[in-house]
């Protein structure tokens, strides 16, 4: 993994951020139609899975490591 810049990081974290957020109101809405696409679903269901990990590594990369 290459090292970037913090505040790029940041920006790249909002922006994950709120494309989760969206994910999932638009599975909720998905999931409460009549008629529902279950292969739609399972797909945007992965897609918001693959990034709360790309939020979770992000994440984990912004805290800075400690010498114990």
């Amino acid at each position: 993994m290459q090292v970037q810049d913090p505040i790029q990081l940041s920006h790249r974290l909002a922006e994950l951020k709120v494309e989760h957020r969206d994910l999932d109101a638009a599975i909720d809405h998905l999931a409460q139609s009549i008629g529902r696409d279950e292969l739609q679903l399972t797909r945007l269901k992965k897609r918001k899975l693959l990034l709360k990990d790309a939020i979770a590594r992000i994440e984990s990369s912004l805290i800075p490591d400690l010498d114990a």
